[in-house]
């Protein structure tokens, strides 16, 4: 099925004649650093975004890249508490959520992430790189800016930045005593309270910041069977910050972060399958359930759960990190070691996900033994890793910039996935052994192993300014990643041993293990060209790289016997090229920003999500070849005096170029990738009185048609999301009364389809007040 209609006329009309701009926290600023030059803003003009996006401060309109900005104010502005609320507010950023709190596929012009994979970007917090995708939706609070770069950013923030980065700034500890604390109220029973202090110790020598949230939500989705809410959620988290001043070239600081969350989870409504009385599995075809494969529809939405057994999850994060930075006489040195610790456990019913149990469905091909449905799951994953990195920097000068360093990361990872048998008492917890035959919850599937992964890369970045308004930048890394998965000897399916390396047993472990090593050179080039007014025009091109990994242990084994094509042990690397041209410009006195910017890029190796429906078993294939070209178009508007508008809108189109395995599919969309992602929205803030004020806000988001599967048999269609938020704040900013409505119009859609017709609805409307006091 080729690619037609790239983007229809009625999509372009409807955002082109939007009302109102895009998100108004683009319009926002953050003061400049210290030192900073920049010239003031005219009167009724926007002030300069200052961003960090090459690791120095630059304007965001001068940066040679397509970045998306929010400073502090912007995002208590916008309301931003989580990943997904200032992802949604960025053109050709799209994230979904499902399955449990550290589930969250990211695609990125085209770069996607799916299920056990790990993201096409970067994230750093503090500048230091999360060490795994698990870490990324976390409650957030207590922030001073992010940044959100598209593109390859591979030699400036390392691996996975094949599709950008993610800068996450939290706020820094200060000589002044400064804090705040806010509490929180909503439907869905939500209940919250966060804060943060910090201040001086010593002054001027040892400073510090510590805060923490505290959220607790009775759910929103209600299990039909159970009678009682699907998807709870509480989390609990502590972050603290310790700087140490040495002197006026040495600066010390210390990090800890500490989450604990508790929430449901695999709340997936199995649309093929036909539901009896009291939410239980149609069985009039006889043992089998009866099903219909003609209902998958991801447009077909229920917000209704019907499992046996409440979906747990549990989500344990814990990091320390050290930060050094000495002032040499040519260059910064920094130095920064971290270590993270992370646990995450799922449980809850097997497919089809009704209030049945154990249904026989007769024999699997190659098994030779009746198999059963509608049982029990778990996973279980373990990670602990170790990064050290050293960056030297230069000075800010004209002329000559640079930047070099090395980075090595040590990961050890343990996963266990395993089916059960319901006998209704309950699921059993399994984390490092399977449940005997006799227990209480049996395992019938056991899938387990340990996974080390050592990382090494140097990097290093030249600025060259070839004339007063001509840069040239020359950027290279070298990434190699040595992966290492040693199977547990004990893994079976049923009666039969699964994915078991030939002599691989409890007695002889040596044999047990298999390992893999992916590197690539990653080059990026780029010309900046600045005019007399200030206008950017920039040119780049570059390569990305995300290393290989392997699947567990066994799934091509399940795959094949089930019948299902391009499912290897091994996920090859994927390797990126991509060129983007951008202009920037700023109009009307400051009060007018342009930004624009075109990309072409060339994937080899793109991730692709099979589900085993079967065994429940979650795998990964990969594309051969796959061409993504597109753009984003970005403007923010001082309208009047407080009067704030802007529109984003990102475009791209995904087509698949090579795809041995089906070549039937050559010429279809690629899955996971919106055609289009938009966002429009005004924000108004004027004077109730002389010690009170009023900020009104609306952000319509736009999310483009989007398909799953390579074949294209179905597509979730484009969607308008309407979020609107008040403030009533203290002139002074002394504290401020919020009410924020999140989809609004309490539009019914699936947050995530995986093919054959799995679907899992996303949340419908939430209302919430924060009350918030600065200290």
């Amino acid at each position: 099925m080729p690619c037609q209609n790239f983007v229809s006329r009625p999509t372009l009309i409807s955002i082109a004649v939007a009302l109102a701009w895009s998100s108004a926290a683009a319009a926002q600023t953050q003061a400049p650093a210290a030192g900073e030059s920049v010239a003031p803003a005219p009167e009724g003009a926007m002030e300069q975004v200052v961003v960090r996006a090459r690791g120095r401060d630059e304007t965001q309109q001068g940066v040679p890249m397509s970045v998306k900005a929010f400073s502090a104010k912007a995002i208590e502005d916008a309301g931003i508490s989580k990943p997904g609320d200032f992802v949604a507010l960025t053109p050709n950023v799209s994230l979904s959520e499902s399955q449990s709190v550290g589930t969250s596929f990211m695609t990125v012009r085209g770069l996607t992430q799916v299920r056990n994979g790990e993201a096409p970007v970067a994230v750093v917090v503090d500048g230091v790189t999360q060490t795994s995708a698990q870490q990324f939706t976390q409650e957030l609070f207590d922030i001073q800016s992010i940044e959100v770069l598209r593109g390859p950013q591979g030699a400036l923030y390392g691996r996975n930045a094949s599709g950008g980065a993610i800068l996450i700034t939290t706020k820094a500890p200060t000589n002044t005593t400064r804090g705040y604390v806010q509490a929180t109220a909503g439907n869905g029973q939500r209940r919250g309270v966060q804060g943060s202090v910090g201040g001086a110790i010593v002054d001027d020598k040892l400073l510090y910041r510590i805060g923490g949230n505290y959220t607790n939500v009775g759910g929103y989705l209600e299990n039909g069977y159970l009678h009682a809410k699907a998807d709870p959620y509480r989390n609990d988290a502590l972050r603290g910050d310790l700087r140490w001043i040495a002197g006026d070239k040495l600066q010390l600081d210390a990090r800890f972060g500490v989450v604990r969350d508790r929430a449901g989870a695999l709340n997936y409504v199995y649309q093929p399958q036909h539901i009896g009385p009291n939410c239980s599995a149609d069985l009039s075809g006889g043992s089998a359930t009866v099903e219909d494969a003609s209902r998958a529809n991801p447009d077909s939405v229920v917000r209704r759960i019907c499992t046996t057994n409440p979906g747990r999850n549990t989500r344990s994060l814990d990091n320390v990190a050290l930060k050094a930075e000495y002032a040499l006489d040519f260059a910064t040195l920094a130095a920064t070691a971290s270590h993270d610790r992370m646990k995450e456990y799922i449980e809850g019913d097997e497919y089809p996900y009704t209030s049945s149990r154990n249904v026989d469905v007769g024999t699997v091909a190659g098994w030779g033994f009746p198999f059963e449905v509608d049982g029990t799951q778990t996973q279980y994953i373990a990670a602990r890793n170790t990064a050290l990195e050293l960056r030297l920097t230069s000075p800010s000068d004209p002329g000559l910039r640079w930047m070099g360093g090395v980075y090595a990361m040590n990961a050890n990872k343990f996963v266990s996935s395993t089916n059960g048998i319901d006998n209704g008492q309950d699921i059993t917890y399994l984390s490092y052994d399977p449940a005997p035959a006799g227990s209480a919850n049996p395992t019938k599937l056991w899938l387990a192993d340990h996974n080390d992964n050592r990382a090494t890369a140097a990097f290093g970045n030249l600025d060259y300014d070839l004339t007063q308004r001509v840069e040239a930048s020359l950027a290279l890394r070298y990434d190699r990643d040595r992966r290492k998965q040693t199977i547990d000897p004990r893994q079976f399916s049923g009666d039969l041993s699964t994915g078991v390396p030939a002599g691989c047993t409890v007695a002889a472990s040596a044999a047990c293990g298999r390992e893999a090593t992916f590197s690539a050179w990653q080059p990026k080039v780029s010309l900046r060209h600045k005019a007399a007014d200030g206008s950017v025009a920039y040119a780049s091109w570059g390569k990305g790289f995300r290393s290989g990994l392997f699947n567990q242990s066994g799934v091509a084994e399940l795959a094949e016997a089930t019948k299902i094509k391009g499912v290897r042990e091994m996920m090859p690397a994927e390797l990126t090229k991509s060129a983007e041209l951008g202009y920037k410009t700023t109009l009307l006195d400051g009060k007018l920003r342009l930004n624009a910017a075109l990309f072409d890029t060339e994937v080899r190796n793109s991730p692709y999500f099979v589900f085993i429906t079967a065994l429940s078993s979650q795998v990964m294939a990969g594309l051969d070849k796959v061409h993504l070209t597109g753009g984003e178009l970005e403007a923010t508007a001082s309208l009047a005096r407080g009067l704030d508008a802007g529109i984003g809108l990102g475009v791209t189109r995904s087509v698949i170029d090579e795809y041995r395995v089906d070549p039937s599919v050559v010429g279809n969309w690629a899955p996971y990738v919106p055609r289009v992602t938009g966002n429009t929205g005004v924000q108004y803030r004027f004077p109730l009185s002389g010690a009170l004020r009023i900020m009104l806000r609306s952000d319509l988001v736009y999310k483009g048609k989007q398909y799953w599967d390579t074949e294209n048999s179905a597509a979730r269609s484009a969607l308008w999301l309407l979020n609107l938020r008040a403030v009533l704040e203290d002139a002074k900013g002394k504290w401020s009364l919020s009410a924020a409505v999140e989809n609004a119009t309490d539009k019914a859609y699936n947050s995530e389809w995986v093919s054959g017709g799995f679907a899992n609805p996303a949340p419908p409307r939430k209302v919430r007040i924060d009350v918030r006091f600065n200290l």
